[in-house]
Parts: structure tokens; sequence; C-alpha cells
């Protein structure tokens, strides 16, 4: 059985992410900083939790430790723990955003790198955003031209530019960052916009189980590359 783990698993598209990886046999790592919350999360859906906060280097370092013991490798990794950061902008907000959506891909995959090379079929999946993409921010026919959120953005452009550089020095793991389609979340509520995170959920997990074959350092959505 494959072993995976996903970042701020507890709801919305990491949640339905284990549900659907769980239901193909996975033995799923719900990650989470809440244990309450990510304990149920797990449980409801026969997974098994871990405490994991992007932005803490302990807790990374536990939360990797503990399945390095009791499995012994990771086949697949996504990162999907995020914030959208709209607070405003000023330098402690920007220093919160980036911690989470950049900062905490590099605390998590640095950690995990040694379990993703014990595995056949390493698979790293970053949940991005075509938000973070130079070509989808420029075109006035495109929903990112006219949204306001610089922060999240910037970081996500981060994000992506880190899974294609850790796919060139990591040539044995595929990476790929995913725009995952605008859905319906917590983080979303207040657009009023979006599909459900179940389908969006669907586009992950089709990444997150590539074959030996498939593509690495990229941006995808459902139909494909995507330019950014």
């Amino acid at each position: 059985m494959s072993v995976a783990l996903v970042t701020g698993a507890n709801k919305g598209i990491g949640f339905e992410t284990a549900k659907q990886l769980r239901e193909l046999g996975h033995v799923v790592y719900v990650g989470a900083r809440d244990v309450e919350r990510g304990g149920k999360a797990a449980a409801s859906i026969g997974a098994r939790f871990v405490r994991l906060d992007v932005t803490d280097d302990a807790s990374v370092a536990a939360a990797l430790a503990t399945i390095g013991a009791d499995e012994g490798r990771l086949d697949v990794l996504v990162h999907n723990a995020g914030v959208l950061g709209d607070e405003g902008v000023d330098g402690p907000a920007a220093l919160r955003v980036f911690d989470t959506n950049a900062v905490g891909i590099v605390r998590v995959t640095e950690a995990a790198l040694p379990l993703l090379r014990k595995s056949d079929n390493p698979n790293v999946v970053t949940v991005s955003s075509s938000a973070g993409s130079f070509w989808a921010v420029t075109n006035p026919d495109r929903p990112e031209f006219r949204l306001p959120l610089a922060l999240y953005s910037a970081s996500k452009a981060a994000a992506t530019m880190l899974t294609v550089q850790y796919a060139k020095s990591q040539p044995g793991i595929r990476f790929n960052a995913l725009e995952p389609g605008t859905t319906a979340t917590d983080m979303t509520a207040a657009f009023g916009i979006g599909r459900s995170p179940q389908e969006s959920a669907a586009v992950v997990v089709r990444l997150a189980t590539l074959g030996a074959d498939g593509p690495t350092g990229t941006l995808r959505d459902e139909a494909g590359e995507l330019a950014w």
C-alpha cells in the first residue's frame, strides 16, 4: 500500500484529497495544526492523524519522524496547507502568508525527502494557484487579472517556482504544482464562488497518483499544463 501525507487536511480540498486517497487504498496521514479537528477528520475517513504546523520546524520534523518510524517511507506528499492573506498588505502580513504558503513547502519537503527517496513511485503535489501565474494575472481575459490578492498571488508564484526547482534538483521524484480550479471552501467563502471540494480534490489525486512516466516540474490544471 502507498503511504500519503496531506498537509492542512482537516477540511476543504485537503480533507477531500485525503478521503479520496484513502478510498483508493492508500495509508493516509492527515496533517493539521489542530489536534481535535485533525483527529476527528482523520477518524472519519479511516486515516491517521499527525499534528503538523507547516510554520513550525519542530512540528514538521516530529510529524515526518512519526511517519518514518511507522511506515519507513513516503510515496505521496500533498502540500495543501495555505492561507489567503486578504487582511491587508504590510510586513507582518507578508511574513505570515509567505511562511505558510511558500516557506512551509520548504520545511515539509526537506523533512520528507529522505522518506520520499525510499519510495518506488514518489509524487509530490503542491496545491498552488494560477493567481501566481504572470501569464494569468496579466491577461484581461482571465479571472486572475482582477483578483486583488497581492500576497496570496506572490506566495503562490513562489510555491510554483519551488516546485519547479525541486523537480530539477530531485530527478528521482516527481514534483508538480496544481491549479485545482476555483473551489468553494472556507478560504473563498467571502467571494461566494467555486465548485465542490470533492471535484477539485479529484484533480489533486490524479496528479498524486502519477506513474513513473508522468510529468514533473510543471504547473497544471485538470486540462493539462499551464503557462505561468
